[in-house]
Parts: C-alpha cells; sequence; structure tokens
C-alpha cells in the first residue's frame, strides 16, 4: 500500500471561540489541501478534528502513514498509549471523546505513526497547516462544532 505523509494543525481564536484546521496530505506526486472553520470549538478539538478529517480523506484502507502535528496532546495521547485506556474506561472523565473515538475507528484501518513537530518552526507543511487552519477560522460559512460542549 501506499506511503502516506501527513501535516496537520488545528486552531481556535479564543478557545473557546472560533476555530478551524488546516491539512497537508502527500502521497508520491499528489499533494491536498483541506481545511474547515467552525463558529464555536477549541484549539484541541480542532487539533483532533485534523486527524480525523485527514485519515478519513485516504481512499484505501492498510496505508502506511505518518502524522505530522504540533499538538502533544494528540501525538501523546497516541504515542503514549493514554487513549486506549481511556477507551477501555469508556472515556469517562475526559474530553473530547466522541473526536477520540472517531479518531480510533479510522486509525485502526491504517499503520499509523504519529511525530511531534514544533509549531510555528521551520516546518514548511506544518506552517502551511497553521495558516490554512487560521483562515479557516476566520472566514465565513463557519460550521457548528456539534460535539463542543461548554465547560
Amino acid at each position: 500500500m501506499a506511503q502516506i505523509t501527513i501535516y496537520t494543525d488545528g486552531s481556535a481564536l479564543g478557545n473557546p471561540g472560533r476555530g478551524g484546521y488546516g491539512i497537508v496530505l502527500l502521497s508520491g506526486p499528489y499533494r491536498k489541501e483541506l481545511s474547515a472553520g467552525y463558529r464555536l470549538t477549541t484549539n484541541n478539538r480542532m487539533e483532533l478534528m485534523a486527524v480525523c478529517v485527514a485519515l478519513e480523506a485516504l481512499k484505501k484502507d492498510g496505508n502506511d502513514v505518518t502524522i505530522y502535528s504540533d499538538s502533544k496532546y494528540v501525538v501523546e495521547a497516541v504515542n503514549q498509549r493514554w487513549v486506549f485506556g481511556w477507551e477501555k474506561k469508556g472515556f469517562v472523565g475526559k474530553k473530547n471523546p466522541d473526536l477520540w473515538m472517531r479518531f480510533l475507528r479510522i486509525y485502526r484501518r491504517h499503520r499509523v505513526r504519529f511525530v511531534w513537530v514544533k509549531g510555528h518552526a521551520s516546518t514548511v507543511e506544518n506552517n502551511r497547516c497553521d495558516e490554512l487552519a487560521v483562515a479557516a477560522a476566520g472566514g465565513g460559512a463557519l460550521l457548528e462544532d456539534t460535539g463542543y460542549q461548554a465547560e
């Protein structure tokens, strides 16, 4: 199967506030950029939403995928295997269970490796994702993040 490289970023203007995600998908000679903005959400939700949408955009199962993200929230939850413990406990007391369950469904259809990158640094594609996320958050026609719950 294909080797796919994905860069993701999420942003919230206010946290909670308007938010957006940006994605760059790379596979061989192919490149695809995705983004969307939401009326009311959080930064962590947008970081995790970006990963979900990116994996859902893959047309075939069984890919080797490397995801580069500046979200320690997402990267460490997977790399430290915390999310699997949360799942066993039904995500009790955890934030964003809707997105974590969505993530696990699609994550299991591929071989995924996460790499943390420093945000707003020299990683060109991560910076592009940030531009996409901020533009989406500041744009018109914002979507509703139906899973967002105010605390």
